[in-house]
């Protein structure tokens, strides 16, 4: 049995997969403390491990950011990098020192861990960068992260990602890094040593991606702890608690069901895609179904006749039924999609989301509309585009089959396993 720390901000959509991890790790018979937030200590102790609290500090905005672009970019590593690193970090450290720990499994924009990797491995336990998000790596293959461009093709394409690189890590975010050195300095006594702020993963025992590689950009320069293990959240998609709404029976295969949800973070302005959705497929012969992510129904506008809402539903009993998934592109609601073979039209342009977004269309999974506030016609033509393109259903069904095959959380258990054998 190993003794380890599983962390996570406290965000829904980055502690619901590492709860799937660390309840996994229980199974196997590893002792499990959990690092996150306080919301969070009641899921915690009901997967079966010890709650550990995040220092003060280490607490993300409730409110999700509206900034895109380069913008976004900064606002991000502000808000989920620098600010919360110190009450990410001392409670880690803490809970280090109180008792012998083997390895910190902790989601990637988990700067506590990102600081720990910093120390000579003598000095601290195993680390796994576990990837919630798209891979955050810079590489010459790959334009950066957050500006939701596809890797192109060509010595033209490998130049202009060299050329952004470079503006993004020497200039947008030069502050940026400089503010994690000297963070990082000052808790642990090391810089970064000219180490990119998104590439700290590289520096971790594992880099354990939460997809599989037909969803991945390609990097020539990929490091060799790099491996992909699948997405984690399907391994709580069996049978599901949550009611069913009384309409449930009317998806009964008579029409195409769509699927549209703006998850359960960035559900505040229900105009911005919910709204246009059910606009622009009023009259189509379609049942368009809502999830508000737990808002009130009385937040929504007008459902027109052909629509049906709930505050939540049990995508996987739903997803099997669903023709398109009409998206602000999370990546864990991006997974369960392409597990069950749906295509895809999503519309995100704040957080990780261009980056999910872009390898929808990459990936030949769906249709990208490269904004967060689409307008109804261009839903409806996307849809209808992909109801009318069996390419996109091919597509996704091509990745589910890859999903299927992929290790989850039994494979990256089994290399952490026989990486402290090895130790």
């Amino acid at each position: 049995m190993s003794s380890v720390i599983v962390c996570s901000g406290p965000h829904d959509g980055h502690v619901s997969p590492m709860l799937g991890v660390a309840g996994h790790l229980i199974d196997c018979g590893h002792r499990v403390r959990f690092l996150t937030g306080p919301d969070y200590e009641a899921a915690v102790k009901a997967v079966g491990a010890e709650f550990l609290p995040l220092g003060p500090g280490a607490e993300y905005s409730a409110e999700p950011s509206s900034a895109t672009g380069v913008q976004a970019i900064r606002e991000g590593i502000r808000g989920l990098v620098i600010e919360p690193a110190r009450g990410q970090y001392l409670p880690l450290e803490a809970a280090i020192a109180a008792e012998h720990t083997d390895a910190v499994l902790a989601e990637v924009t988990f700067m506590g861990a990102a600081t720990l990797s910093r120390l000579p491995r003598s000095q601290r336990p195993a680390v796994i960068a576990c990837g919630i998000l798209p891979l955050t790596l810079s590489s010459p293959d790959c334009a950066p992260y957050g500006s939701g461009l596809a890797p192109g093709k060509g010595k033209a394409a490998r130049l202009r990602n060299r050329v952004l690189n470079w503006m993004v890590e020497d200039v947008v975010l030069k502050d940026s890094q400089q503010q994690v050195d000297d963070l990082t300095r000052e808790l642990v006594g090391v810089g970064l040593d000219g180490l990119f702020i998104l590439d700290w993963a590289r520096r971790a025992e594992l880099i354990a991606q939460f997809t599989v590689e037909e969803f991945e950009y390609p990097r020539s320069d990929a490091p060799d702890n790099l491996r992909f293990f699948g997405p984690m959240s399907r391994h709580a998609a069996s049978a599901s608690v949550t009611p069913k709404p009384d309409w449930w029976g009317e998806l009964d295969g008579s029409r195409p069901v769509v699927y549209v949800t703006q998850g359960t973070v960035s559900n505040e302005d229900f105009t911005a895609l919910v709204g246009p959705t059910l606009e622009g497929l009023a009259e189509e012969d379609v049942t368009v179904v809502v999830s508000t992510g737990r808002r009130p129904l009385s937040a929504l506008p007008p459902l027109p006749a052909n629509a049906r809402a709930a505050e939540f539903l049990p995508d996987a009993e739903l997803l099997p039924k669903v023709a398109v998934y009409v998206t602000n592109g999370g990546y864990g609601g991006l997974h369960y999609a392409m597990e069950n073979g749906v295509p895809i039209v999503v519309a995100g342009d704040t957080e990780d989301k261009p980056e999910g977004a872009a390898r929808v269309a990459w990936a030949g999974v769906g249709i990208n509309l490269k904004t967060g506030r689409p307008k109804p016609a261009a839903i409806r033509h996307a849809v209808k585009k992909v109801l009318s393109d069996g390419h996109y259903c091919d597509g996704s069904q091509r990745i589910g089959r890859a999903i299927a095959a992929s290790p989850g959380v039994a494979g990256l258990i089994d290399e952490m396993e026989a990486m402290l054998r090895k130790e």
